[in-house]
C-alpha cells in the first residue's frame, strides 16, 4: 500500500552538544541538505490538505509522497527553516501552541532549553503570507489523553477558535501534545472540526489510518543523510496500536 512519510521536526539552528532530548532538535546544516536531497530525488512534498485527500482516497497517493510538518512553533522555524522550504519551493505546516503565541517553550525541562522562544502574531502572520500551513498544537501543550471532555474542549476547539481569530482564516490541522491522544481526544478533536490530527506513532500515513491520528517519522540531531532517507524511504510499520475512532453506518455510507 503507498503511503506517506510524514515528518516531524522542532527546533532547526545551530546546535551542539546536545545530550537529552535529540528528537527536539535539528542541526541547521542537515535541515539544508536534507531538504536539498528531497528536491534531487524528486520527492512529492505535500502540503496536509494533500495529505488528508490521500488519506481519503480523493487524491492518488504520488511517488516518494512527503510532508514536512514542525511542532511547537518555535522562532527559529521563521529564521532558519523558512529560508530553505522557500529556496526548494517546499510547503510546510507548523503547529502553534495557542496561549504560548510570543511565549517561549516553558515544557522543556529546565536545563537551558527552556528559553526556546516561539513565534508571535506577526511571524505567524508573516509564514501564511509565505504559504506555509499553521495548524493547533492544543491550548497548552499538555499531554490530552485522560483529560476530562470539559478540559479537551478548551485544549482543542480553544486553540483552534484562538488560532482562528488571529489568522483571520480556518484551522484545520492538529498536532497532538506529545503525540498524547486516546480514543476521548480523537473523537474531541472530530467535535471541534479538525480535518486530520498526527501523532508521534512512527510509520506510514495510508488510508488504514484514520485521518485524526495519522503517523509521521522524528527526524532528530543525529540522523545524517543516510538515517535520513532511511526514515523517509522505508515502508515502515507503524509501531504501536493506532487509536481510531470507530466504523459506523449511517445512510449507507461508513464514516469514522
Amino acid at each position: 500500500m503507498n503511503g506517506i512519510s510524514i515528518l516531524m521536526y522542532h527546533q532547526v539552528g545551530d546546535f551542539r552538544r546536545v545530550k537529552a532530548h535529540r528528537a527536539v532538535f535539528c542541526h541547521q546544516r542537515r535541515f539544508a541538505a536534507q531538504m536539498a536531497l528531497l528536491k534531487r530525488l524528486r520527492c512529492s512534498v505535500l502540503t496536509m490538505d494533500q495529505v488528508l485527500a490521500c488519506v481519503a482516497g480523493d487524491l492518488a497517493v504520488p511517488p516518494r509522497a512527503v510532508a514536512i510538518t514542525f511542532d511547537d512553533g518555535y522562532r527559529n522555524f521563521y529564521d532558519t527553516a523558512l529560508p530553505q522550504l522557500q529556496r526548494h519551493g517546499f510547503p510546510a505546516t507548523v503547529y502553534v501552541v495557542a496561549a504560548l503565541v510570543g511565549r517561549t517553550a516553558a515544557w522543556l525541562p529546565a536545563d537551558g532549553l527552556a528559553a526556546a522562544p516561539l513565534m508571535d502574531a506577526a511571524h505567524l502572520r508573516a509564514i501564511r503570507r509565505a504559504g506555509i500551513q499553521v495548524g493547533s498544537h492544543a491550548m497548552n501543550h499538555l499531554p490530552l489523553a485522560g483529560l476530562a471532555a470539559d478540559r479537551l474542549a478548551t485544549e482543542l476547539a480553544g486553540s483552534r477558535a484562538a488560532l482562528e481569530d488571529l489568522l483571520g482564516e480556518p484551522v484545520r490541522h492538529l498536532c497532538y501534545p506529545y503525540g498524547s491522544h486516546d480514543l476521548a481526544a480523537v473523537e474531541a478533536a472530530a467535535r471541534a472540526g479538525y480535518a486530520s490530527g498526527v501523532t508521534c506513532q512512527r510509520g506510514l500515513a495510508t488510508r488504514a489510518f484514520d485521518p485524526l491520528a495519522l503517523p509521521r517519522k522524528a527526524i532528530s540531531l543525529g540522523d545524517d543523510l543516510l538515517g535520513f532517507w532511511w526514515k523517509v524511504g522505508f515502508k515502515h510499520r507503524p509501531k504501536g496500536v493506532a487509536v481510531s475512532r470507530p466504523l459506523s453506518l449511517e445512510g449507507g455510507v461508513i464514516h469514522r
